[in-house]
């Protein structure tokens, strides 16, 4: 009788996925990529390519592309208006390409457009088990239904979509497990800057991460999605979650997910889609998150981050650098640095609970004097349902300029951005130099206290509004 050693969730879907091993050690393996997701900043470019070369597109119905990097943001927007400079070639050409190719394309119009990593799940795109690339870094999100989904670059985008396979040199894997229990105005994003400030960016060593635990477990599939969103500033190759019933209820009767008698024999494999008890890791980390405040970053990394309630940190030598450009020094408050700008969005934080967090904070209050404050929804579906729910009202009573969907002032490219050394606080994933704009001073945090600190016009403590005491 042969014995099965346990197995990790990572190395379930990589034997399952692997269509041969390229070398004697397995290392490096030839992967079957179930589904290729595009956007306009490189999809179009990948397309094209294929085109020229007369390599036409393998699985056109396992391939989807969305209007979202670039596109305006602002009310009245229209298919074409973008203030990247350049930026109307790269929609025309995705547009163009899309429907030559014949895959699945959500343009600006459409009613599921949105950022790529949110429309996914939204459409039943991304399902347990399955790989899922996409030329964007933060493709780690969707690890959050049990896929393996990965960014890539437009090279490897063209391989993929003519060949539906992919080199992937096997990564090594992490499991983080957390115990405890989140106070109240603690979440997710919380967790993930915390992580990262604990272990540094470079913490997952390029791992596949695996997150696990009570925490983890308790948590709601938008929130998971936020861990493993962030997973790639913690230099992970990818992150997972093992799927549960949250996920297969949420996935049930999504557009491209699997329906009737396939739904149930796809629930059958997907139940056994979990770590072996016994499976072996190269590397794990514990974290007991029962005492862990809202975190707000004060450097150029997601790992100078610390409890809102806490001061800017002793210099160290690599810190230097990061505290001139952010303009802040050792023993500084957090609490007491004033901001310019808030923004709530971004494929991190701008699902419908995200806003649904900050208009608890904002409902019946007024943003402070001089603050530019900015909600841009996920999707237009998240944006849909907000305003069903009467959250746009809450914004805009507020204060807050209340936007189509996309990933708008998450980064700047030459478009939109924030004003020169303006200081913002953002529920964006990253922080580095120049990212929301030209010496752009960025804070990343959670939405309800992005939503206190709009209020407060200094980075904020969410817990006393959520208690009712401002």
């Amino acid at each position: 009788m042969t014995v099965t050693a346990p197995q990790s969730l990572f190395e379930k879907i990589w034997a399952q996925r692997r269509v041969e091993d390229l070398n004697a050690d397995g290392s490096l393996a030839l992967m079957h990529i179930d589904r290729v997701m595009l956007h306009e900043r490189m999809g179009g470019v990948a397309l094209r390519s294929l085109a020229e070369r007369q390599l036409p597109v393998r699985n056109r119905q396992q391939v989807f592309a969305t209007i979202d990097h670039i596109a305006d943001t602002r009310p009245g927007r229209t298919e074409d208006t973008t203030l990247m400079p350049g930026g109307v070639d790269f929609i025309r050409v995705t547009r163009d390409e899309s429907r030559k190719s014949g895959i699945h394309f959500f343009d600006i119009n459409d009613p599921r457009q949105g950022i790529v990593h949110v429309i996914s799940p939204e459409q039943g795109i991304v399902l347990p088990g399955i790989t899922l690339v996409c030329p964007d870094s933060h493709t780690c999100t969707q690890g959050a239904f049990g896929a393996l989904a990965w960014g890539i670059g437009s090279s490897e985008a063209e391989h993929a979509l003519a060949t539906r396979t992919l080199r992937v040199r096997k990564p090594r894997s992490m499991r983080v497990t957390f115990t405890g229990r989140l106070a109240q105005g603690v979440g997710a994003k919380d967790l993930a800057l915390a992580l990262i400030a604990r272990h540094g960016a470079d913490g997952a060593q390029r791992c596949v991460v695996e997150f696990d635990g009570p925490v983890i477990r308790d948590m709601s599939i938008e929130a998971r999605q936020t861990i493993c969103n962030m997973a790639v500033e913690f230099s992970a190759f990818t992150a997972l979650i093992a799927p549960d019933e949250k996920v297969f209820s949420t996935l049930q009767g999504r557009p491209f997910a699997p329906s009737g008698a396939q739904w149930d024999e796809a629930m059958a494999s997907w139940r056994n889609l979990k770590s072996d008890e016994g499976a072996s890791f190269d590397v794990e980390l514990h974290m007991d998150v029962s005492d862990l405040a809202p975190m707000v970053t004060w450097g150029t990394s997601p790992q100078h981050a610390c409890g809102v309630d806490g001061v800017v940190p002793g210099a160290t030598q690599s810190a230097e650098r990061a505290l001139a450009y952010m303009d802040v020094h050792p023993g500084d408050k957090l609490a007491d640095m004033p901001i310019q700008a808030a923004f709530i969005g971004s494929c991190t934080n701008g699902r419908l609970s995200d806003l649904q967090a900050a208009a608890d904070v904002l409902r019946g209050r007024r943003v402070a004097p001089h603050i530019r404050a900015i909600c841009v929804p996920g999707s237009t579906s998240v944006k849909r349902e907000a305003e069903a729910l009467g959250l746009d009202h809450v914004f805009k009573d507020a204060g807050f300029e209340w936007r189509e969907s996309g990933c708008s002032m998450c980064f700047f490219s030459g478009g939109e951005s924030f004003g020169v050394a303006e200081r913002v606080i953002s529920t964006t994933n990253r922080n580095f130099e120049g990212r929301q704009g030209p010496q752009t001073r960025t804070h990343l945090a959670s939405p309800v206290t992005v939503a206190a600190s709009a209020l407060s016009g200094h980075i904020a403590d969410p817990r006393p509004f959520l208690r009712g005491e401002p």
